[in-house]
């Protein structure tokens, strides 16, 4: 059996938000949502009868009932009717059921329009206003109530009405028969779910591919500080153009956008992400979000920023040391430096967790290459500090492979040679050395007699210098 948390209410009245609960008469679903908010907390039942489709009102704090005779889908202008009734609101959340051919057990939450036509209520190629914090709030509680049952609990995309609505709005469900529709245990979860909504300010992204059910954009909104706003399937990409993509943005509020590049079609990537250039968006990965975790939106994309004048399509990484360290600086002041490439190559070539281990160390912001190799820019957030990171960075690099070559520095021409000895079977035997336990020990660097000459290890060896030039 799950166990719900307590009843968690907005603190504080001057910012607390008005929530109405839209629950429907004809929508099983809805009516066990219903049901189960009323048990939860005392609520007075301030209006029976009928203004405009409204049949009774029940009001606990901040939060409304509100019962319609019609279903959910169809409510287009549904925030300008509460108004008209004398029931103004900040936010509309749509208890509803949801039904699928598949009959899944599933409880989800979604934002509402059209990006084509209109055959499912809403008007057509128009979408509603999203309500991000509340989607991840509910969604991420409604995951953890549910942890002990054999629901499966996700975001859906955008679909169906209604679209006509300038109140932040979403739609929560039980799916996906009717037999789900009247369990009283997701009813409870989803009505202790709602009531413990908060508002957590993270950033939001417009989603881009994928099925319906958006498994990876779910996953990152349980598992890292992002949400999402309006949210496309593969389906609907071929509808995408500038004007819903410009509705998407602004009722949604996003910061960025995410592609769900794996199962995204390229054409639809190359053609959508023309049309994130066009408002100056960032497209963020996975790793991008994931990497972010703990630091503020803000301080972030200035990161970003820089990282793709510096070095465009780079991979960045943050240490801990560095996310800690953001919180003590008000305005970012980002320096960068530049550490030898192949310095860095020979060094993971010999003990790749050793300089890993060294870097995560350091409060820095570095790159990651393609082929995950340590990047050559390194970032601090304060003036000048990258420069002294990179100087300990290369002595680090020195140090390690000191410990397997001899090497050379030439400080005038700031050259460091990496001197390479390796044994030469040809030259062993031009002095005489026949194959055998000699040539062992010569190539292990010591020496041996040949009829009363010493012959040294170094006779018997190519030696090869490599440079490294050293970024000043």
């Amino acid at each position: 059996m799950y166990s719900p948390m307590k009843e968690n209410t907005i603190p504080g009245t001057k910012n607390e938000r008005r929530i109405t609960i839209i629950c429907s008469s004809p929508d099983k679903a809805s009516q066990n949502i219903k049901g189960h908010l009323l048990q939860i907390r005392k609520w007075e039942r301030v209006f029976s009868g009928d203004c405009d489709g409204i049949c009774s009102v029940y009001e606990s704090g901040n939060f409304r009932i509100v019962e319609i005779d019609k279903l959910h889908i169809y409510q287009d202008g549904i925030d300008k009717k509460l108004v008209r009734c004398g029931l103004p609101t900040d936010l509309i959340i749509f208890a509803s059921k949801h039904k699928s051919q598949d009959g899944r057990k599933i409880l989800t939450a979604h934002f509402t329009g059209n990006v084509k036509d209109a055959d499912f209520g809403g008007h057509p190629r128009e979408l509603a206003k999203t309500a991000p914090y509340a989607l991840r709030s509910i969604l991420r509680k409604i995951q953890s109530f549910a942890k002990n049952i054999d629901y499966q609990v996700m975001m859906e995309s955008t679909h169906h009405g209604p679209s006509d609505l300038n109140i932040p709005s979403l739609y929560v469900e039980i799916g996906s028969s009717e037999t789900q529709w009247e369990d009283p245990i997701p009813g409870d979860i989803i009505a202790h779910a709602i009531l413990s909504v908060d508002f957590k300010e993270v950033p939001i992204a417009l989603g881009f591919g994928g099925g319906h059910y958006a498994p990876r954009q779910s996953k990152l909104l349980f598992e890292t500080d992002v949400t999402f706003g309006h949210n496309f399937p593969n389906y609907q990409l071929p509808y995408i153009d500038g004007e819903i993509f410009r509705q998407a943005f602004e009722r949604s509020d996003a910061d960025f956008v995410y592609f769900d590049r794996r199962s995204m079609p390229s054409e639809e990537r190359e053609r959508i992400g023309s049309l994130v250039k066009e408002l100056g968006l960032e497209i963020l990965r996975e790793n991008d979000i994931r990497e972010m975790k703990g630091v503020p939106w803000e301080f972030y994309r200035i990161l970003l920023v820089k990282v793709n004048e510096l070095c465009p399509g780079a991979r960045v990484k943050l240490t801990d040391g560095f996310k800690d360290g953001v919180g003590m600086h008000g305005v970012p002041r980002l320096s960068s430096a530049r550490v030898s490439q192949q310095l860095l190559q020979e060094a993971e070539l010999v003990d790749k967790k050793g300089l890993k281990h060294f870097v995560q160390g350091q409060n820095v912001a570095y790159l990651e290459n393609t082929n995950g190799t340590i990047g050559d820019t390194i970032f601090c957030n304060g003036d000048d500090c990258a420069e002294v990171v990179v100087q300990s960075l290369t002595n680090e690099c020195i140090k390690i492979l000191k410990e397997h070559y001899e090497i050379e520095y030439i400080p005038e021409e700031n050259i460091l040679y990496i001197i390479e000895k390796k044994f030469s079977p040809e030259l062993a035997r031009k002095l005489g050395v026949l194959p055998g336990p000699m040539f062992g020990e010569l190539a292990n660097g010591k020496s041996v007699m040949i009829n009363g000459k010493n012959i040294k290890s170094e006779m018997v060896c190519h030696i090869n210098r490599k440079g490294i030039i050293l970024i000043r």
